[in-house]
């Protein structure tokens, strides 16, 4: 069962103090239906640099996608299941999303979800076990492990028995290749 995660969002009050603004569940979660036990829930988006921290609106209560938009950010946990327990479809799994970066036959290759990114992406394992498939070689990921994937083609492959979670900001950014 995926779980919940639960967010704390800071701000100012009318007199500039500042307060928790948000406490609770994240309330922005997407289940796939292609992508059966994996789930997405979105902390927190912000779509100009510098940002702008005034304000009481939600940021995280926008429609998911996979792609921060141009000089945005992402932050996200997201709850991969075990390979051996789902089927991904990965069409369907990345329309969903809206990714601008659809996996090709050729990257579909190495591994149906094997895709590259416009954005840098911070990661670090919560729990279970993640392999990183790159084009060349691979990684067993573990929780405390910490990742910055620099716009590379890469796939998230679980071996294990039980779900990984990992938290991820993604930044936007050129494109690498």
């Amino acid at each position: 069962m995926p779980q919940a995660i639960r967010r704390i969002v800071t701000g100012h009050d009318a007199q500039g103090r500042s307060n928790i603004t948000f406490v609770g569940d994240a309330p922005n979660v997407l289940d796939s239906a292609a992508w059966p036990g994996s789930r997405v829930t979105e902390i927190w988006v912000t779509e100009e640099i510098p940002v702008d921290n005034t304000g009481l609106v939600d940021r995280g209560a926008r429609p998911i996608r996979h792609d921060p938009t141009p000089g945005g950010t992402i932050f996200r946990v997201v709850e991969i299941p075990p390979e051996s327990k789902t089927t991904i479809d990965t069409a369907a799994a990345f329309a969903e999303l809206g990714s601008a970066r659809v996996p090709t036959a050729e990257d579909s290759a190495k591994h149906a979800s094997m895709h590259a990114t416009d954005s840098v992406d911070y990661l670090v394992v919560i729990s279970g076990e993640m392999h990183m498939i790159m084009e060349d070689g691979e990684m067993l990921l573990r929780p405390g492990d910490c990742i910055v994937q620099r716009g590379t083609k890469h796939a998230w492959s679980n071996r294990g028995q039980v779900p990984c979670v990992m938290a991820a900001i993604l930044v936007d950014a050129h494109p690498a290749a």
